[in-house]
């Protein structure tokens, strides 16, 4: 029998590449996103229209996947996020709220769905954090300490749940070109400083993100749990030798 693998925000540019990625590995893919819309053409055997940053809404998707296919899925990739680059003091609290709540409210409840779907059965989720939890960059405050909170969800729930045979790990990419910054890189100047930063040279593309969450969604790695990849050509860890 095939794993089930449910993606949210998978219309966004990574998600849509994770589900590609998974079901090219064989996988029956759920795409969860906000607009049944821009689900429709989608990779994926079902397409279901749910808010995962509520729990209600996390728990349409477990729900849903389960109606419509005959269990819940094992196999989680939680791609939903936003981006606010702006310094705390010009962080109103709407704009802190709302990042919170996109970001680290969304897999907080996306995770406890998906668990309680489980019924104590295993199973392997990825979240997707960022480099600006990993490392100090300029006006990043909120969605640092959103991310952040991401990471430290994943590495408790892997404690708590690796008895059962759950693997919960994250990845941490860096400057991504998707829909979600292609105002930041339209700007060629903008596009060459940031490229600039990573010690590989150039912006990532969604694939290279995808990749890794699918290979931690594999029995590939199947000895992985409570671990965050830095996907960001070095970024966090290499400074590379100035000519």
């Amino acid at each position: 029998m095939k794993p089930i693998a449910l993606v949210t925000g998978a219309s966004g540019g990574i998600g849509r590449a994770v589900s590609a990625r998974l079901q090219a590995q064989g996988c029956v893919v759920v795409a969860v996103g906000r607009d049944a819309a821009r689900l429709a053409e989608l990779p994926a055997v079902l397409r279901l229209a749910a808010d995962t940053t509520t729990p209600e809404g996390a728990a349409q998707a477990i729900d849903g996947c389960r109606q419509a296919l005959g269990a819940a899925p094992t196999l989680l990739a939680h791609c939903v996020g936003s981006v606010l680059i702006a310094s705390l003091p010009r962080t109103s609290v709407q704009a802190y709220r709302e990042v919170m709540r996109v970001n680290l409210d969304s897999a907080v409840f996306m995770l406890q769905a998906w668990l309680a779907g489980l019924e104590g059965g295993a199973g392997a989720a990825v979240f997707a954090s960022s480099v600006v939890a990993r490392i100090g960059v300029a006006n990043h405050e909120a969605i640092a300490a959103a991310k952040g909170g991401v990471e430290a969800l994943v590495r408790s729930a892997a404690a708590t749940h690796a008895g059962q045979g759950v693997r919960v790990n994250a990845v941490a990419p860096g400057m991504t070109d998707t829909p979600m910054t292609a105002s930041m890189l339209k700007v060629p100047a903008m596009r060459e400083g940031a490229a600039r930063q990573y010690p590989l040279g150039g912006i990532q593309v969604a694939d290279d993100v995808a990749g890794v969450m699918a290979w931690l969604l594999s029995e590939g790695a199947a000895r992985l749990t409570g671990q965050v990849i830095p996907v960001d050509g070095g970024f966090t860890s290499v400074r590379p030798l100035v000519k």
